[in-house]
Formats: C-alpha cells, sequence, structure tokens
C-alpha cells in the first residue's frame, strides 16, 4: 500500500493566471521559466514522504541539493536533504500517486484544470465557486478595506478604489503624486505613477481605460517615499483563525522581488525598531490577525503575506500597514523556513537570472 503523501506544487504564475481569471490559461515565458528552474522550492518545507512535482527531475534533485549545501556551509543549517521527500515529473500517471492533499504556491483557475485534466480528484482541490471567492479577496480592495482598521498612530495609508479617469483626476489635484494598481497584478507589473507636475492622467489614459475594461476598476493611493519593504507573513487555517508566522525583510527592483534577508526574528525586529516601534508592529500584527479572521473564515485557508513598507513622514518615520495582501504562499515564507535561529548567523537568499537560468542562491552577510 503507498503511503499518503502531500503533493506540492511551484506555479509561480499564479498572480498573472488569477489576474485573468481563466482556466485555459498559458503562463508568459518567464512564469514558466521560473517553474521549470526553482520547482524544487516546495521540498524545502516539505514534510517526510511528501512529493513535490516537478518539469524536470534531474534538474530539481540537483539544485535542492545545492541550495541544501549552501545553507549548511553558510548558515549552519542541516536538516533539509529528508530522504523520504520524492520529485515526480508532471507527466506521473495520477494512479501512482496517492495524495492526501494538494498544496500549490497559490490556487486558481488554471491550476485547477491542468489538475483535473490530469486526473486528479477534484476533492482534493477548491471547487470553481470557492476559486472565485479567492480571486476576489485576491482584489487590492481586499487590502483597501482592511487598511482603514489598521491606521492608528504612526501610520499612513489610504487607497480608492476608481471605475473611471474622472473619479482620478481629482485625487491628482488633491495629492499631488497618485500610484494607480491594476486590481490583480504581479510583483512590479500593474502599476503606474502620476504627478501633478511631471506626469498627468493623459499620459496613462490608456492603460487606465484598458484595466477598467479587462478588470472593471482600478486602484489609487497616494505617492509615499519609501524608505523600506518588508511584510508580516501569516496561516489562516480552516476554522477560520489566522496564525502569524514571521516578519519578512525582503528587496525589490523596479517593483519586482529580488531577495530576503535571513536572519532571526530577533534580528528581523531590531532592524525594523530603527524605524518603526515594536510596540505598533505588534499591535498591527494582532489587528491583522483579528480583521482577517473574519474576513477569511470559510473563505480562504492556506498561506498568505501582507506587504508593508516605511515612509518618510514629517522629519522622521510611518509605516503603512498594508501595502497589499498576496493571498498565496511568498517568498517570506520560503525565508522563513529557511532563516536561522541564531542571531550571530546572518545571510541573503537572492534569485539571480544568468546563464538562461533562474537560481536561488544562499550567501552569508
Amino acid at each position: 500500500m503507498l503511503p499518503t503523501m502531500n503533493l506540492h506544487i511551484f506555479n509561480p504564475e499564479h498572480d498573472i493566471a488569477l489576474a485573468s481569471g481563466l482556466a485555459n490559461f498559458t503562463a508568459p515565458h518567464a512564469g514558466r521559466q521560473l517553474r521549470h528552474d526553482l520547482g524544487f522550492l516546495p521540498a524545502l518545507w516539505a514534510r517526510e514522504s511528501d512529493c513535490v512535482m516537478v518539469d524536470d527531475t534531474e534538474q530539481a534533485q540537483k539544485a535542492w541539493q545545492r541550495v541544501a549545501c549552501q545553507l549548511r556551509t553558510k548558515l549552519g543549517k542541516d536538516g533539509l536533504t529528508q530522504p523520504d521527500i520524492t520529485f515526480e515529473p508532471m507527466r506521473t500517471p495520477v494512479s501512482s500517486l496517492k495524495a492526501q492533499s494538494i498544496e500549490p504556491w497559490g490556487w486558481n483557475s488554471a491550476l485547477r484544470a491542468m489538475l483535473l485534466r490530469r486526473g486528479f480528484n477534484e476533492r482534493l482541490m477548491p471547487t470553481a465557486l470557492q476559486l472565485e471567492t479567492i480571486r476576489q479577496l485576491s482584489h487590492r480592495r481586499t487590502a483597501a478595506a482592511l487598511l482603514p482598521e489598521l491606521r492608528m498612530a504612526g501610520t499612513v495609508g489610504e487607497a480608492f478604489e476608481c471605475q473611471e479617469a474622472e473619479q482620478v483626476e481629482p485625487l491628482l489635484e488633491e495629492y499631488g503624486q497618485l500610484v494607480m494598481k491594476a486590481p490583480w497584478s504581479s510583483s512590479g507589473r500593474g502599476l503606474r505613477f502620476l504627478s501633478v507636475e511631471r506626469t498627468p492622467l493623459a499620459v496613462h489614459a490608456n492603460w487606465l481605460r484598458n484595466v477598467v475594461a479587462s478588470q472593471g476598476s482600478v486602484m489609487v493611493e497616494p505617492y509615499y517615499d519609501k524608505v523600506k519593504d518588508f511584510g508580516m507573513e501569516f496561516y489562516a487555517d480552516e476554522q477560520g483563525r489566522v496564525r502569524y508566522a514571521g516578519l519578512s525583510l525582503f528587496h525589490t527592483a523596479n517593483g519586482a522581488y529580488t531577495g530576503n534577508l535571513l536572519v532571526s526574528e530577533n534580528v528581523k525586529n531590531k532592524t525594523i525598531s530603527h524605524y518603526i516601534s515594536n510596540e505598533l508592529l505588534n499591535s498591527i500584527q494582532e489587528k491583522i490577525c483579528q480583521s482577517l479572521s473574519l474576513t477569511f473564515k470559510g473563505r480562504y485557508h492556506g498561506p498568505f503575506g501582507v506587504d508593508m513598507m516605511v515612509v518618510a513622514n514629517d522629519g522622521g518615520f510611518a509605516l503603512h500597514p498594508c501595502v497589499e495582501i498576496n493571498l498565496r504562499r511568498t517568498m517570506g515564507h520560503v525565508a522563513i523556513a529557511l532563516s536561522p535561529e541564531d542571531d550571530d548567523l546572518r545571510g541573503v537568499m537572492r534569485i539571480e537570472y544568468a546563464e538562461n537560468n533562474y537560481k536561488l542562491k544562499i550567501n552569508k552577510l
């Protein structure tokens, strides 16, 4: 009798698939290559006897062993080479896999359709209705609705949903600088910056019309002078309880993710405390758990992250407590799984593209 196991899938094209809302969706080349090159990632948090579905098992095994070696030699982190975790190619017959659950990077209609075509039992997946609920919760209006509940002394942040250009113009006049965001978009994409002095709305009029036509609205926020990106990572269980997992200190370039710090929670808290008090962070964390427990109960369970930022404000710093909510696993969750507990061990995790391949690299700081 085959042992039961959890089946893991890394589908980094999730955000784009979610934006499309299509069951028959073809990921762009970059998304397909990320999935191919980094498909091994779930092995870093999978449990014994679990299985990771990948495009290329030999490549995945080598990449996994390389990262595990880097973690051992540079951060002294052992226990990442579970002998019972297996890599299986996507073409493996479903009949040979006794999956107890399917745990992808993120759930969307395209992934469900692909798994159904492969012959997986639909009882292991969200229904079409549940997936539409997840998609609606992933709309940026969820973050906009949470933001007022997180506003307290030491914070900033406003967000507006607009259905037409006529609603954007008065906001630009009021704030001087704005960021327009597509309701569903992947990191670094779907953003446009407006300025009364340099970039009027007319410059992005076509983009705005296209976004409203395809996604129904556009989210508009005042522009803030960002000092530092970071996030909080969470898990929501099937009973609606939200559990805090830890901080994520990450780097971006042109809005796209480039890497995470691998340090203890104590070091991460000390780093942010140079800008924002731990008391404020704790209050925000508790409020997110309370508020999103009510929002997600019966509607979503699994990992998610809330991106935040430190901004310059009146000669000091303020916290923007909810830039966006990522209703999926994040690289912050990956970093937490790999981070050392020792305050003296410090590293950085980066995704680098070289020689036509994406690689996850761990370096000691």
